[in-house]
């Protein structure tokens, strides 16, 4: 009986060390070393986005601009290096709530709660935070000890992207069309630059509404005022809902990489569901944001857990 037990605890050990290996993430993962910290997180989350309605928008764009390169390893929060690529550089917003955050976890459990994990979760929270839905965030990220500019600049899809280029830099990271689609439902919230819609505005592209064109123009001139910005779903700009893809019908997107999802192409049906269904869209999003956040993570002794979120531990 002894022997059986002993062997049956070593059997257990053995599966835990096997899932530590193998890169599983858990939402369970902190529930002994850090019981507190989703709650902080999610605490610093609201506190941010109630004070700036933007700043949802900003720390889900951090999330996924961070699972795009290398993947979830909270390599976008190394000062210098893929913050200084062209997708990043002088639009990525939220450091400072991530590393407030960060501040108050390090007072609860010192290094326990990676980077990786914070942003990860600070993204649904966001979602949250702005009235979308709420998933459970798999854990146990670890964080990088390097970033890549150059990755940054080849495998964040940019917003003059065409259909077909958006859905190969989804592929690549293992993320199938309608994961594409929901995700870009993510501009249901958030601003753009002057910079990024131009020259959709001015002529650059034939299905734009007009009016909708016009009302833009104000705000952003053919020259200058490049870091202007405007809502990129002028519906509801601070609700996490489903008024992007009804926008799109009525070709509102702002960015040109909106528009394409619906433009008598492939997605043009993935688009109306969206639209006409608000339940089939936050499943859609849910799961594709699962899915993103188990792009590559390190796991186990990989990486390390950051002290700081903006520097590699000395």
């Amino acid at each position: 009986m002894a022997m059986g037990s002993a062997s049956c605890i070593s059997l257990v050990v053995l599966v835990a060390l096997a899932t530590a290996a193998s890169g599983q993430l858990s939402s369970t993962f902190y529930d002994t070393s850090c019981p507190r910290a989703l709650a902080a997180i999610k605490s610093g989350v609201a506190a941010a986005v109630s004070s700036d309605p933007r700043m949802g928008a900003s720390l889900l764009r951090l999330h996924f601009h961070d699972c795009f390169v290398q993947g979830c390893d909270a390599s976008v929060l190394l000062s210098g290096m893929e913050q200084n690529a062209g997708p990043n550089v002088g639009s990525l917003r939220g450091f400072g709530v991530i590393d407030n955050i960060k501040t108050q976890l390090e007072s609860i459990c010192k290094q326990t709660v990676s980077c990786a994990d914070i942003l990860t979760v600070a993204a649904r929270d966001s979602v949250v935070a702005l009235g979308g839905p709420s998933w459970t965030v798999p854990l146990g990220r670890r964080d990088s000890t390097t970033a890549s500019a150059s990755l940054a600049n080849s495998d964040l899809p940019g917003p003059s992207s065409s259909r077909s280029q958006l859905e190969a830099a989804f592929l690549k990271k293992n993320l199938n069309t309608v994961d594409m689609v929901a995700l870009s439902g993510a501009h249901t919230i958030g601003k753009a630059q002057c910079s990024n819609f131009r020259t959709r505005i001015y002529g650059g592209d034939t299905n734009i509404n007009t009016v909708f064109a016009t009302s833009l123009k104000a705000n952003c001139p053919q020259s200058g005022g490049n870091t202007n910005l405007a809502n990129l779903d002028t519906t509801t700009p601070n609700a996490f809902d489903n008024a992007y893809y009804t926008n799109l019908l009525s070709q509102k997107g702002l960015l040109h990489s909106d528009q394409v999802l619906f433009n008598n192409d492939t997605t043009d049906n993935t688009v109306r569901n969206f639209a006409s269904n608000a339940a089939a869209f936050s499943s859609a999003f849910m799961t594709a944001m699962i899915k993103m956040g188990n792009i590559a993570p390190l796991t186990g002794t990989q990486g390390q857990i950051r002290l700081s979120c903006s520097k590699v531990n000395s």
